[in-house]
This record gives C-alpha cells, sequence and structure tokens, in this order.
C-alpha cells in the first residue's frame, strides 16, 4: 500500500519597504500555501504589510507573522544581544501588527515564525526559544508555531502546549546536527532547482537530508520554505511545486489539529 505525502510550501513575503521593492510576491503566491509576512523590524512597512495581506487572502494561502530582530540594514540577519525580556515584547508587537492588518480585512493569522536570526539564535538557545513561545502562545495559543525542524523552538513550542510545524528549506545546506549551514560560510545555499527539489522531496518522503559533510540527518518536514528574494525565487517555486506534486505529494497549508 503506497503512503500519502501531504506537506506545506511556504515563503517569506512582504519584504519591500518605502521606495524600495525586494522580492517578487505577486508571482510567486500561486504555488504555495502559507505566507510569511514581515511585521516592520527586518523589512516591511505598514502599507507594504497591508498590500500584502490583501494579496495572500485573494491567492487563499494561510498567513502567518514573520517577526524578526530591529536591524532594517541587516535585514536582521544579524544576531543581537537581545535580553528574553526584549525577545518577548518584540514577538508581541509584530504579531500584533499583522494581526490588526488582518482583522481589518475579516481574518485572522493561522502561525507565527521568526525571521533570520533570531530563528537561528532561537533554533540553538533554549531560553530565547522559550521566551519566543511564550509571546506567541499569550498572544493567542491557537497560533502555529513554524520552526527549524527537530531545534529547541519547536521543542519549546511543543512543551507549552502550541502546535508546531517542523520547517526544512528548499535551498539551504545542512550540518550533521540538523541546524542549517551559516550564510557566511561556503556552499551555503543550493543555487539550482533541481538540486533544491531532490533535497525537499527526500525530506518529504525520507524524512532524511544529507549534510554538507556527506552524512544523513533526520529531519520531520511538515512545511517547506521557499524564500521569496533570491534571484531565481520565482523558478525555484515553480520547479518544486511541479516536481512534489509529479512525485505525488499533496500541498496544503499545515493543518491545525481540532482541539
Amino acid at each position: 500500500m503506497n503512503r500519502s505525502f501531504t506537506v506545506d510550501l511556504n515563503c517569506d513575503m512582504g519584504e519591500s519597504f518605502g521606495a524600495y521593492n525586494l522580492g517578487n510576491d505577486e508571482a510567486i503566491l500561486p504555488y504555495i500555501t502559507s505566507a510569511n509576512i514581515a511585521c516592520g523590524f527586518h523589512a516591511g512597512d505598514p502599507a507594504v504589510m497591508r498590500k500584502t495581506v490583501r494579496l495572500a487572502l485573494q491567492h487563499q494561502v494561510a498567513i502567518g507573522a514573520h517577526p524578526g530582530l530591529p536591524d532594517l540594514v541587516g535585514f536582521g540577519r544579524r544576531e543581537m544581544a537581545v535580553s528574553l525580556e526584549e525577545a518577548f515584547d518584540m514577538i508581541v508587537y509584530q504579531i500584533g501588527a499583522l494581526g490588526g492588518f488582518l482583522a481589518a480585512e475579516g481574518s485572522k493569522l493561522h502561525h507565527v515564525k521568526p525571521h533570520g536570526a533570531l530563528y537561528n539564535m532561537a533554533a540553538v538557545n533554549a531560553p530565547l526559544a522559550e521566551a519566543i513561545v511564550e509571546a506567541v502562545y499569550r498572544v493567542n495559543p491557537e497560533l502555529v508555531l513554524y520552526g527549524l525542524a527537530g531545534s529547541a523552538l519547536t521543542k519549546a513550542g511543543t512543551k507549552l502546549g502550541l502546535q508546531v510545524a517542523h520547517e526544512v528549506f528548499a535551498d539551504r545546506t545542512y550540518q550533521p546536527d540538523g541546524t542549517l549551514t551559516s550564510r557566511r560560510l561556503p556552499n551555503a545555499l543550493l543555487t539550482t532547482p533541481e538540486e533544491a527539489a531532490q533535497q525537499v522531496v527526500r525530506m518529504v518522503k525520507e524524512g532524511k537530508v544529507r549534510s554538507q559533510q556527506g552524512t544523513d540527518v533526520a529531519i520531520q518536514a511538515d512545511t517547506i520554505c521557499i524564500h521569496g528574494d533570491g534571484a531565481h525565487a520565482l523558478e525555484f517555486a515553480r520547479h518544486i511545486k511541479q516536481t512534489l506534486q509529479n512525485e505525488g505529494v499533496s500541498l496544503q497549508a499545515f493543518r491545525k489539529a481540532t482541539q
């Protein structure tokens, strides 16, 4: 009997701000099932948030907040020494900001996914992960937490009682401990859609990813991140979606378990 596979395809969006246009949100939306929208700290602004929310609703994709560190110049990809209280506050603030735009459109948030350096810090720093999870839970315990598969963040979310989607990355390489290769190191990114699609299919169907060092790492793939700010983002999105469908994998937003 053939086993059926279902996975969510998510993309980081709404990362333009002011006079600066980043990403190709409108073109990529037809290929994904959930969108993580920047909340104004690492990228985005009120007008972009409103427009991106409306676009995502038009395409019927699940919408999540994508809170980051307050580092517009560094695009939220530089580590900052934030206290646990600061982390809690900035998560609550950014969820509230995007939630307001969804409420104005008669809709609700589906999930929260930290961005960039904050995401990677929380993957290995248990106290920071707990502060982020506490913030999400206190705002709305029904929100889904998107976090790096098997990380301190997903463990903290499960422990507190949040629904957790274990996230894997289509275009990033992995280390033997299941963490992502730092962008500061060589070969951190997969550069062709064929490589990315091959990695994705294996993660979904076999629950494994080949590390940069050549070892297989066990991994849970509930949701796959496709980055929307790369030069070939649209090509990646098209190819990955088509490959998954050809492999018999169903695509849908991460489903919340019934309470």
